[in-house]
């Protein structure tokens, strides 16, 4: 069988800068002429936004609380698909995964790790260490973390932000001491970094022309001090042959849907959006068209809208100005066509946005917050709706700074250490939620709306 060549980059710690070196080292072995197939560990949806940019093709993502374990391998082999290598970027810290809400079993605690992505795949790891402030003692950090888990193989370092030749010298004997190859020493360069606001780095469909520039100047500087050889040959090191390929027609079974129009938000306020989504509306039977909210109409035709997440707070203003659209989305609503609004779209949903109007399909009222919410959902639906069915259960991922006062049919419920919770909005066709949910963890809830949109337009076109 194929084992398509494959490298974990990892850290010690959140902020060591691993997006930039797996930015710079996908677009460096692009450069090289490698076809790279770039992976994130986890829920994040701003960091393959630059993967894309750096190696031409879909980023995507690798999170077993979201799809489940089983599914990790199917989904790496069906992203290699006519790659040589792959470059996956790890979450936080090597072994930093979902907590358990349980104290008691705390030590379970770590699941959706980057060392179980790494294990599960049989990838070598390259930790990226931020070299600022060590010296001689990275060789216990380094000791530590080779041997707390022997099932993840640390295969080699590189070095960030290092000062100076002379602390280059330092660090390489540390690494040495406890035999591990360092693979690239990147130095201090403030030029490198990506601009950031309240939830991360500014996502690359934001700022397209800078961000490729910014990918560019990270291409460059990475593949001029990494040895690119060296980290090929850690690559083939994998010990596991690609299993089995996860395809959209094959999660989704049989579709018996007949080319409906699925309008998906795009454009600079919905950036987020895992790539499977697509290919799963399509493989439903579904017509995918993209619109951009701040410019467009629904596209003609439309039988079901899909907004996802991003910053519409940072686009208000140009939301708000577009009211043939705000128009469109309530009349595709009150008519009882599919919509689905997930975090940034439910809040483009409600009524207004920090005193922006909004579509008003839900009576509610969305407001910017200082209190960051953020974590996973082990989330039950609580009624019936155009996705889900009450008391289906989903693990999902929520990570805003937006509230929703509302009122109306609440969408999910679950149990936290703080007791009850809940959230979302349904009515008729129409879902709203902060909360993310991968589909390919969900794939009924594709087909549900696919089949409920092919639904509405044979009502639509027979009166």
């Amino acid at each position: 069988m194929i084992s398509t060549p494959a490298i974990v980059i990892a850290a010690p710690a959140s902020g060591s800068g691993k997006t930039t070196v797996t930015t710079g080292l996908i677009g460096a072995l692009r450069k090289s002429g490698r076809k790279v197939a770039p992976f994130k560990v986890g829920p994040d949806f701003i960091d393959p936004g630059y993967h894309t940019v750096a190696a031409g093709r879909p980023g995507r993502n690798l999170d077993p609380n979201l799809v489940g374990a089983e599914l990790i391998s199917p989904l790496f082999a069906a992203g290699c698909a006519g790659a040589d290598i792959a470059v996956v970027e790890g979450v936080m810290g090597l072994f930093d995964g979902r907590i358990a809400t349980d104290t008691a079993n705390s030590a379970s605690g770590g699941f959706g790790s980057t060392a179980q992505v790494a294990s599960i795949l049989g990838a070598p790891v390259v930790l990226v260490v931020d070299a600022a402030g060590h010296s001689q003692s990275l060789a216990a950090l380094l000791h530590g973390f080779a041997s707390f888990d022997t099932s993840v193989t640390i295969a080699g370092v590189i070095l960030n932000r290092v000062g100076s030749p002379r602390h280059e010298t330092v660090l390489r004997a540390a690494c040495a001491q406890v035999g591990l190859p360092v693979l690239g020493a990147v130095r201090r360069d403030s030029g490198l970094a990506v601009p950031s606001r309240h939830l991360g780095l500014i996502p690359a469909a934001e700022r397209a022309p800078e961000a490729q520039r910014a990918v560019d100047a990270m291409s460059a500087a990475i593949g001029g001090e990494i040895d690119l050889p060296a980290v090929e040959a850690t690559a083939r090191c994998r010990s596991q042959a690609d299993g089995p390929s996860w395809s959209a027609s094959d999660a989704l079974g049989d579709s018996t849907a007949d080319g409906p129009i699925i309008a998906v938000a795009g454009g600079a306020a919905f950036t987020f959006g895992y790539a499977e989504h697509a290919e799963m509306l399509a493989a439903a039977g579904a017509d995918v068209v993209t619109f951009d909210p701040l410019h467009d109409r629904l596209p003609d035709r439309t039988a079901g809208v899909v907004i996802g997440g991003g910053f519409p707070e940072e686009h208000a203003e140009a939301l708000a100005a577009n009211e043939p659209l705000r128009a469109d989305l309530r009349r595709h609503a009150l008519r009882g066509g599919p919509l689905h609004g997930e975090c940034a779209g439910y809040l483009y949903l409600c009524a207004t946005l920090d005193d922006h109007p909004m579509s008003g399909v839900f009576d509610a009222t969305a407001s910017f917050s200082p209190s960051l919410t953020l974590g996973y959902r082990d989330a039950v639906c609580l009624q019936d709706n155009v996705l889900y069915r009450a008391g289906e259960r989903v693990t999902a991922h929520e990570f805003h700074r937006s509230t929703v006062t509302g009122i109306g049919q609440p969408a999910w419920g679950w149990r936290s250490e703080f007791g009850s919770a809940g959230d979302g909005l349904v009515s008729d066709g129409v879902h709203g939620s902060f909360l993310h949910i991968h589909p390919a963890g969900a794939p009924r809830a594709i087909s549900r709306f696919v089949a409920a949109a092919a639904a509405y337009r044979s009502q639509r076109d027979g009166s």
